[in-house]
């Protein structure tokens, strides 16, 4: 063969290789899709919370929701198979001082919610591998349209979180750097007198990829945080994707592992060990087979009880990465979490809700911060109008 054919070899197998990114419109369209998803799902969560709710009945309604209206979606087979589509992150119902990643077993169920209780909802849809998050914080009342009565640190410290999350949002531009968005993130956090929690980060996302290299910190460490790394400085680029994850206490932001059952974990692909015991090696092998490369909950095993036996040794020697249910005992916790896509005509958020109207505070972001504020609201009417307009159009 020529140098001539081996250039033409290399031309065709370039021109083949798969578009993983926003540049493909149809993987802009997978994205949007399982941001849909991803929606419904929080929407039919919040009208669930209500006093008596359990949290495992809660985590298997969201869960129900996203593997039922995926399967959906891209029924044709190609190639002989059908789409990949599911969970991307299992559904985690976080109340009170828990911070996040509660999915209880049910044999290891946490007393049902009551009036007050502060609900944290997280969770994750993909479709082709093309990944959505969200989550929520939302107050449970006496019924699901009573309004509930919220005081003035939680509204304070939910207010503070959202539109720290909306900030951060309209910050990751292409060609904006981690550094600016950190830095906007904790100006918020000063003007509404709150502290972000540090353990949270933002991630880019990539197909099948949860957790990518490049990150954004909610807080600079200070040099008497030894536990806090310093995150590695990035740019953004068009046609990435993003989660944009605010979590911020009313206390010193410091989560910590308490006494509840890590359940959550992903498979660590780039490890492999020959394991010792039958037990991990029957858990791995379902963990390969079911959740290769997204996060799951033990719950969704099979033989929950081997699994309980064998995850430790696979945990033990990285073959997994636990999620571990944090807590934030000296504060109250607001968590808030959307999916970005930095598209050519902007940075679009495809997934989160709006802020509960009983949320409020007295205190006021600093000038720069509500102008970018005003202007998100701005863009929100005007696409809301569209959307109105467009609706009434096609009821004629």
């Amino acid at each position: 063969m020529s140098d001539d054919d081996d250039s033409n070899v290399d031309e065709v197998a370039e021109e083949e290789e798969e578009v993983t990114d926003l540049s493909d419109s149809n993987v802009c369209t997978k994205y949007q899709e399982a941001a849909k998803i991803v929606n419904l799902a929080l929407e039919g969560l919040v009208t669930q919370c209500v006093p008596g709710a359990k949290v495992l009945d809660l985590c298997e309604f969201g869960h129900t929701i996203m593997t039922a209206q995926a399967s959906k979606l891209y029924t044709k087979k190609v190639d002989g198979k059908l789409i990949d589509r599911g969970i991307a992150f299992p559904v985690c119902i976080s109340v009170n001082d828990i911070v996040c990643n509660h999915s209880p077993l049910s044999t290891e169920e946490t007393a049902p919610l009551k009036v007050g209780d502060i609900v944290k909802m997280d969770l994750g849809c993909h479709i082709d591998g093309y990944i959505a998050v969200a989550a929520h914080t939302c107050v449970v009342g006496e019924s699901p349209d009573a309004s509930p009565e919220v005081d003035e640190e939680l509204g304070n410290v939910a207010v503070a979180a959202y539109n720290a999350m909306l900030v951060a949002a309209s910050s990751i531009a292409a060609g904006a750097k981690n550094e600016d968005v950190t830095k906007a993130v904790e100006k918020v956090a000063t003007n509404y007198g709150i502290t972000p929690i540090s353990s949270v980060r933002m991630h880019q996302m990539k197909r099948y990829v949860l957790d990518g290299v490049k990150e954004v910190a909610l807080k600079e460490p200070l040099p008497e945080d030894v536990e806090d790394e310093k995150v590695p400085p990035c740019s953004f680029e068009q046609f990435e994707v993003y989660a944009v994850d605010v979590a911020m206490s009313t206390g010193d932001g410091k989560s910590r592992p308490g006494e509840l059952r890590t359940t959550v974990y992903k498979r660590n692909v780039e490890h492999q060990y020959l394991l010792k015991t039958k037990a991990a090696r029957q858990t791995l092998a379902e963990i390969d087979k079911k959740f290769p490369t997204m996060p799951f909950t033990l719950r969704h095993l099979s033989d929950i009880r081997t699994a309980r036996l064998g995850i430790n040794e696979c945990v033990g020697h990285g073959l997994l990465t636990p999620y571990p249910s944090l807590h934030e005992y000296s504060g109250k916790v607001a968590h808030f979490k959307c999916t970005v896509l930095l598209l050519p005509s902007g940075t679009a958020r495809v997934t989160g809700l709006p802020l509960p109207a009983y949320f409020k505070t007295e205190k006021k972001p600093d000038e720069e911060t509500q102008k970018i504020l005003d202007e998100i609201a701005e863009k929100e009417a005007k696409k809301a109008a569209k959307k109105a307009k467009r609706k009434k159009k096609n009821k004629k």
